[in-house]
């Protein structure tokens, strides 16, 4: 039996929780029904049971980034940086798609 893949999973993601930024190239993961928000280094900032997830566009952000509450906390997440592609907005899109497959909810 080899690993699962995870549903979902990108770097060099800017994960901020306001008023700061907590690391601008980090990861997010969906895996096994749990979200997990990790540093550069792989140190985990958050992770939840992706069903308990809620995840949304705010309206006053560029295309690539989304806001998921977490256990509770609000962090902002904006896709695509380091590569500089404009992937930002698919990777933000099929990171709501995933917490919505896994059951979590849009805000």
């Amino acid at each position: 039996m080899g690993m699962a893949e995870p549903e979902f999973s990108a770097t060099g993601v800017r994960i901020e929780r306001w008023p700061r930024s907590l690391t601008k190239a980090g990861q997010v993961l969906i895996k096994d029904g749990r979200l997990a928000l990790l540093t550069s280094y792989g140190r985990v900032i958050e992770s939840a049971p992706v069903r308990g997830v809620r995840a949304g566009k705010p309206w006053f952000a560029d295309e690539a980034s989304t806001v998921a509450t977490v256990n509770g906390k609000r962090y902002r997440l904006t896709m695509g940086q380091r590569s500089r592609r404009p992937d930002g907005r698919a990777l933000a899109g099929r990171f709501l798609d995933a917490v919505r497959g896994a059951g979590g909810a849009r805000s």
